[in-house]
């Protein structure tokens, strides 16, 4: 197989966290990609895969009758059904699946789960953090803009007008440090009307907000910025960031209720230096760490593996 060649099929229920790692994935390994969203009929939408039979008529969307993929690279719950599918509908195609599939590993050619989600297996390759679509393009930063990357409220973290007014006081405290640092701030879908709005009335006289309007200054951030600070609820934004190899503080939200998952990934990042906790810091500290690309990685190794099989 010719991996420029290879036709991929990218799917995934359409969250942009999803569609950057089988888009960043896939690159790897070809540039004929297919951005597949799938969604599916109820019970099938809210249950685990393997409980279930899988049919094509559980799909909300329609599966391309008119062509078939060389390789489907699947991320989250939704697209795990798709992919199990398409592997038995089709002859001789490779599905990889991203994260830990919650079924057993044998129904896939290869997943790539995270360190932190203590999945392994033979075909599993383990990555550190979230696998992106980002590149480090080697673009002269500007050695005075900090970068803070707002998540929002889920299932783990709480994120109210507390924890707002405290992250936006660090700022200003950091600002009144460091006189000439540029800020920029940039919300996320997840961030609440409630933090956004307390964001802009203390902080809108000393940073540039980003609050969803407008070009996303996201991309040309992680290229340029010299800091990041990053609040604790997003492993992917986290693992974008960390393609810089600038420092990256964790502005860390409390619990709602406690993630072993999620402790271990902050764990590994802070071990390996990626990151360090601002919580105390009034002074920015410059270190360095290797540049973390795992969409890279992983695809060198499945594309050797791919070729090595066919020939």
């Amino acid at each position: 197989m010719k991996s420029k060649k290879l036709k991929i099929w990218a799917v995934t229920d359409g969250s942009q966290g999803m569609v950057s790692q089988v888009i960043g994935l896939s690159k790897q390994l070809s540039n004929n990609i297919k951005q597949i969203k799938t969604d599916l009929i109820f019970p099938w939408n809210k249950l685990q895969p393997g409980i279930l039979p899988i049919y094509e008529w559980i799909f909300k969307n329609k599966i391309p009758s008119d062509e078939k993929p060389d390789i489907i690279v699947s991320c989250g719950r939704k697209s795990v059904y798709f992919s199990i599918y398409c592997k038995k509908k089709f002859n001789r195609i490779i599905n990889i699946h991203i994260q830990n599939p919650k079924i057993a590993a044998k129904h896939f050619n290869y997943i790539i789960s995270p360190n932190h989600d203590n999945f392994y297996g033979d075909n599993v390759l383990n990555s550190i953090g979230a696998l992106h679509h980002f590149a480090n393009n080697n673009k002269n930063n500007n050695s005075k803009l900090l970068t803070c990357i707002i998540g929002g409220d889920n299932q783990h973290y709480h994120f109210g007008n507390k924890e707002a007014n405290k992250l936006c006081n660090k700022l200003l405290e950091l600002k009144k440090n460091h006189s000439s640092l540029e800020l920029q701030i940039i919300t996320s879908r997840r961030t609440s009307n409630l933090v956004k709005n307390t964001i802009s009335e203390k902080l809108s006289k000393i940073a540039n907000i980003w609050n969803g309007e407008g070009e996303n200054p996201y991309e040309d951030s992680i290229q340029i910025s010299s800091f990041f600070i990053v609040t604790s609820d997003s492993t992917s934004m986290i693992s974008e960031a960390a393609v810089s190899g600038r420092p990256i503080y964790i502005f860390h939200l409390p619990f709602k209720r406690k993630s072993m998952r999620i402790s271990r990934f902050h764990d590994e990042f802070k071990n390996l230096g990626i990151t360090r906790d601002i919580d105390k810091v009034n002074q920015l500290a410059n270190w360095q760490y290797n540049l973390l690309n795992e969409s890279e990685r992983i695809g060198s190794i499945i594309k050797k593996r791919i070729i090595e099989d066919n020939l």
